[in-house]
């Protein structure tokens, strides 16, 4: 008899099946064979596990073990292994296609929320299923690194394992997002993402993390990621070398860059008479550059800039010539460093406007 957890169901026709290939040593024909499997699918989608399904399998076999009409005790096993076996490779298939159905329900999830391109109310019941509570704050934090990654790439998992290992189930997704690694975290655990930062820095062999605020509601990962994307952009137009960025951190920039046009006047203004000099703007913007960078320390930035000290005085005093701006000025040090900023974030002098 089945074993009482295994409904009979999936055993029908077994008995008949064992008892006419084991009489004449036949193997299973094809039709029998698709019965198994899709007995096996059905098995997998009801949600048995296949240990109980295989035992019962195996004690219907004792059961219904044939007698002398068996041409031999191989046929009878022959007859009981091909039968399990294509029992099992419908249920694994039957798992494989649920697999598969649940990782493009995940990545359709991550796409809409991320992009925000579902109803609000909606993609919070989703977000449930998936261990978010989107009626709470949530920051998001997005690692980039030399190469790009998606989910099954080892460095996600190891960065997964890391993250499990350490908190648990705190209601964490990590997942992939246009080749970077992104969590996205409740937003009173913010060691939750310093952590990530932390691993996700070493797995990428020294890539770059950016953190968005924490913002409440089903909007919020939307806009904490979009901060977090910012940052980064931000981070490489401006070459800055911090390994992990805080959008909270750099909110000046993107005030600085909401008038575009207003920047624009400013880099022209301040900075376009350097276009004068020999060698063009450049050299001298990395100087201002380099020198604002080293807290306006000659010493410093001239060694940044492989100069000598007396070289770096002869930029900053020609720079002092062409803008009518001396650099060593609190009183113009301020235009130029803005200026400098709108230039990096314009990509000045080689994009002209």
């Amino acid at each position: 008899m089945p074993r009482q957890d295994i409904p009979a169901e999936y055993l029908d026709g077994y008995a008949r099946i064992l008892a006419d290939a084991s009489a004449t040593g036949r193997r299973l024909t094809r039709d029998e064979l698709d019965s198994r499997r899709a007995l096996g699918e059905r098995a997998a989608d009801a949600g048995h596990g296949l240990r109980a399904l295989v035992g019962a399998y195996l004690a219907a076999t004792r059961a219904h073990w044939p007698g002398a009409q068996a041409a031999s005790a191989d046929s009878a096993l022959a007859a009981a292994e091909q039968a399990v076996d294509a029992f099992a490779e419908g249920y694994e298939r039957a798992q494989r296609l649920a697999v598969r159905q649940e990782e493009a329900a995940r990545r359709e999830f991550i796409d809409d929320l991320l992009y925000g391109r579902s109803d609000l109310g909606l993609l919070a019941e989703r977000a449930e299923r998936f261990g978010l509570r989107l009626s709470y704050e949530h920051a998001v934090a997005v690692a980039q690194g030399t190469s790009g990654y998606e989910d099954g790439h080892a460095v996600p998992r190891e960065v997964e394992r890391a993250l499990i290992g350490r908190f648990g189930d705190r209601s964490i997704l990590l997942t992939t997002k246009d080749g970077r690694l992104v969590c996205i975290a409740p937003g009173d655990q913010d060691e939750v993402l310093a952590f990530f930062a932390k691993h996700a820095y070493a797995a990428t062999d020294g890539g770059r993390v950016a953190i968005g605020r924490p913002q409440p509601g089903p909007g919020g990962v939307v806009q904490s990621y979009e901060e977090a994307l910012n940052a980064l952009d931000l981070a490489e137009r401006l070459e800055l070398d911090d390994p992990v960025l805080r959008a909270a951190d750099l909110l000046v920039y993107p005030v600085l860059a909401r008038d575009r046009q207003a920047m624009a006047d400013l880099v022209l203004n301040t900075l376009g008479p350097l276009r004068q000099a020999r060698g063009g703007a450049r050299p001298l913007l990395e100087t201002l550059t380099a020198f604002f960078d080293a807290g306006c320390v000659a010493a410093e930035a001239a060694r940044r800039l492989s100069l000598s000290v007396r070289a770096l005085t002869y930029r900053l005093e020609r720079i002092h010539q062409l803008t009518g701006a001396d650099p060593a000025d609190p009183v113009h040090r301020y235009t130029l460093q803005t200026a400098v900023i709108g230039a990096r974030l314009l990509d000045w002098p080689d994009q002209q406007f």
